[in-house]
């Protein structure tokens, strides 16, 4: 290959890299000043490395067929940010496809047509009302998952805010400990940010944000306005109580407003999972579940299936990591089977998750089956969803009816996508959806469907509670471009 060729190839890299690296900061201060979350078909730009933007921008080949010029984007939030918008999520990964679609010369013009709701309604004394105050009560692998996300959205600093979090404890380098597991993480790996340990206060200032840690062993013993905390939302990521009895502990603490928690709940208690069954909220209900992580990643896709197909009966196998409440090696566990040594063995144990998609869904109640095999990796898990059908469909058909699913329906947050025969488990690790659809796995023959589901267990779950989170709160912006599915 001539020089001049080679040399054209990375000249042109480059200036992809510069342009860029000018998109950063601009990406930063649409967040920070006016809460504005950028995207690229659903890919978040906030915090992102300028790698990271062009892989976003190259992605967009299995979306549009060819490639997002990092030009068009550019221009794109440069120009947003004079016109200083409203909060709002805007995927400018869709509006610089629309305008280079429409032949666009005005970006202006475009952004005007397509945004004038919120362009130039920016307050710089109100982005979207006083911070909801928000306690984590534990801090586990959710628990902790749950602070990175919350940290990472302060955003201008007037949305959620965590203030405290609950942990039993409170020994001599306790707080040390807890900012360790905060800051390193084998799954996940490090925190992006800094980390500052206020030991005289049993404090940690997280990027800016102050934590309080509050050592108790029960609600009970917990005054929460004596840290300054207002009506807050108290996360329970423990799965000590999952009865309105329990968690109404919570509600007895000064400074409590409502409780969430992280796992399914029991009795008449809501089980949310966001974008089924979140419009079902109201100012009254005190104590929600945000249901599993299973729930929440087989739901929206078996609804999406519903809605077209119609479900008849099914069965649904959970191929899940195992979990900190297995045994390292073998011992005694209350639970059948789950006392075998969790890195060693396949261990079968059942799942609520089936029974529990009727809770969100409840056109599926007693049409489905449920188990789940636990198996050898701490993290990323599948559910296979085997259907009968009302209507018949292909493969193909399916595949591209899951594809608009995930890029364009209301539930593209929660479904996302996947055509590759290389994808493995650990491909997977970090992904904000609530499930996967791997395309390539898909099989359909008339009226039977057999689909295989990607979840990270852990961080897609926790984006989930965040959503209810920010739902309760009533922070929840326009997107930008409407949906026009």
């Amino acid at each position: 290959m001539a020089d001049s060729k080679l040399d054209s190839y990375f000249e042109d890299w480059q200036a992809r890299e510069t342009t860029a690296e000018a998109m950063i900061p601009i990406i930063g201060r649409l967040y920070r000043k006016y809460n504005v979350v950028t995207s690229i078909f659903g890919r978040a730009l906030v915090n992102r490395s300028v790698i990271r933007i062009l892989k976003d921008h190259r992605f967009v080949r299995q979306v549009e067929g060819t490639e997002l010029d990092v030009r068009d984007s550019h221009l794109l939030v440069e120009t947003l940010l004079k016109l200083k918008p409203g909060p709002c999520h805007v995927d400018i990964g869709k509006l610089a496809a629309q305008f280079r679609k429409e032949n666009g010369t005005d970006m202006e013009a475009f952004l005007t047509a397509e945004m004038g709701d919120v362009l130039g309604k920016h307050k710089e004394a109100d982005l979207g009302g006083a911070p909801q105050d928000v306690v984590l009560y534990g801090f586990g692998r959710i628990g902790r998952l749950l602070a990175r996300i919350m940290i990472e959205k302060a955003g201008g600093g007037s949305l959620l805010r965590l203030r405290a979090v609950v942990v039993r404890g409170g020994k001599d380098g306790d707080l040390e400990k807890r900012a360790s597991l905060l800051r390193r993480d084998s799954v996940h790996g490090p925190f992006n940010g800094t980390i500052t340990v206020d030991a005289a206060n049993d404090a940690l200032i997280v990027n800016g944000n102050y934590i309080q840690f509050i050592y108790a062993n029960a609600p009970s013993e917990i005054d929460y306005t004596k840290y300054g905390i207002e009506s807050a939302l108290i996360v329970d990521n423990t799965g000590i109580w999952r009865d309105e009895a329990g968690l109404s502990q919570h509600l007895e603490c000064k400074g409590a407003a409502r409780a969430v928690l992280t796992a399914p709940g029991k009795g008449k208690i809501k089980n949310i999972v966001y974008g089924i069954n979140h419009g079902d909220l109201t100012d009254a209900d005190k104590i929600i579940s945000a249901a599993s992580c299973t729930t929440n990643a087989i739901v929206p896709i078996l609804k999406a299936v519903n809605d077209k197909y119609g479900v008849v009966s099914g069965h649904v196998e959970t191929v899940h990591a195992y979990t900190n409440d297995q045994n390292l090696i073998d011992n005694f566990h209350k639970g059948d089977r789950r006392g075998r040594a969790a890195a060693m063995n396949m261990v079968l144990t059942e799942t609520g998750a089936a029974k529990a998609v009727a809770k969100a869904l409840p056109e599926l109640e007693g049409k489905l089956t449920g188990n789940a095999i636990r198996v050898p990796i701490p993290n990323v898990s599948m559910a296979i969803l085997n259907l009968t059908m009302e209507k018949e469909s292909t493969p193909e058909e399916m595949n591209d009816y899951l594809s608009w699913a995930a890029l364009y329906s209301p539930m593209q947050k929660q479904i996302d996508f996947v055509d590759s025969n290389e994808v493995v488990s650990s491909d997977f690790v970090g992904n904000r959806h609530a499930g996967i659809v791997d395309a390539k796995a898909t099989i359909v023959s008339g009226k039977q469907a057999v689909l295989y589901v990607w979840y990270d267990n852990e961080f897609g779950y926790s984006c989930q509670v965040v959503r209810i989170l920010q739902e309760i709160s009533h922070v929840k912006f326009p997107y930008f471009p409407a949906d026009r599915g």
